[in-house]
C-alpha cells in the first residue's frame, strides 16, 4: 500500500467513530486499498471519501449504523444485486450494522475496480434533473366570487408565492363536502385578507 495516499484524518474518523462502525470502516479501508493501490483518501462533508480520477466511494458512520456509497452506483452493474434503493444515510448497499452486513470481500473487491474502470473510461454520472416545477392550479369559481366581495384578500393572494398559492387552492380542494369547502373558504378569505399564509400558525 501507497503510505502517502493515506490521510490520518480517516484515522482520527474511525477513532472518534462508534464502536460496531470502527471495524468496518477499517476492514472496507483496507479492501479498497487492496482492490486500488493508487486510491487517495480525503474527507468531504466531514466523511471518509475516496478519490482515483474523480470521486468514487465515500463512507460515513451514524449512531446505529453506517452506509458506503459508490458515486456511480446508478451506472455499474451489478451481478450480486449488492445495491439498495436509496434510504437516507443508507449508502449504496444499505445500512450496515455489523461485517456480517458486507458483502463477502472478493464481490466487493470487484466491485471496487468495476467503479474505479468508469473513472478510467471518463464515464460521467448523468446530472440530476431539476424537479419540475408545478403548473399553476386554476383559482375555482367559489374562490374568484369571494375575492369580489374581499378586494383585500385578492391583492394579497396575488402577491403570494406559487407555493403558497398552491398551498390554500390544495386545501380547498380536498374538502370532502360542500359544508367543510365552504367553511375553508370562509377561513381561508379571513386569513388571506390579513397577508397570512396556510400555516401561519405554525410559523415562528
Amino acid at each position: 500500500m501507497i503510505m502517502e495516499h493515506f490521510d490520518p484524518r480517516i484515522d482520527d474518523y474511525i477513532a472518534k467513530a462508534p464502536a460496531y462502525a470502527k471495524p468496518i470502516i477499517t476492514h472496507i479501508r483496507t479492501l479498497i486499498h487492496h482492490a486500488v493501490p493508487n486510491i487517495v483518501e480525503t474527507v468531504k462533508w466531514s466523511h471518509p471519501h475516496f478519490d482515483y480520477k474523480g470521486p468514487a466511494f465515500g463512507m460515513g458512520a451514524f449512531k446505529e449504523h453506517m452506509g458506503l456509497n459508490f458515486w456511480k452506483s446508478g451506472l455499474m452493474d451489478d451481478p450480486h444485486h449488492i445495491f439498495k434503493e436509496s434510504d437516507g444515510n443508507a449508502g449504496s448497499i444499505g445500512k450496515i450494522k455489523s461485517l456480517a452486513d458486507l458483502p463477502a470481500d472478493d464481490i466487493l473487491i470487484d466491485y471496487f475496480r468495476r467503479a474505479i474502470l468508469l473513472n478510467e473510461q471518463g464515464i460521467k454520472a448523468a446530472p440530476r434533473k431539476a424537479p419540475a416545477e408545478k403548473k399553476e392550479l386554476p383559482v375555482p369559481d367559489d374562490l374568484i366570487a369571494a375575492f369580489k366581495t374581499n378586494t383585500d384578500a385578492m391583492q394579497h393572494f396575488e402577491k403570494f408565492s406559487p407555493s403558497a398559492r398552491r398551498e390554500y387552492l390544495e386545501w380547498l380542494e380536498e374538502a370532502k363536502s360542500e359544508a367543510t369547502r365552504a367553511k375553508r373558504l370562509e377561513t381561508m378569505i379571513e386569513w388571506v385578507s390579513e397577508g397570512k399564509n396556510r400555516h401561519w400558525k405554525y410559523k415562528r
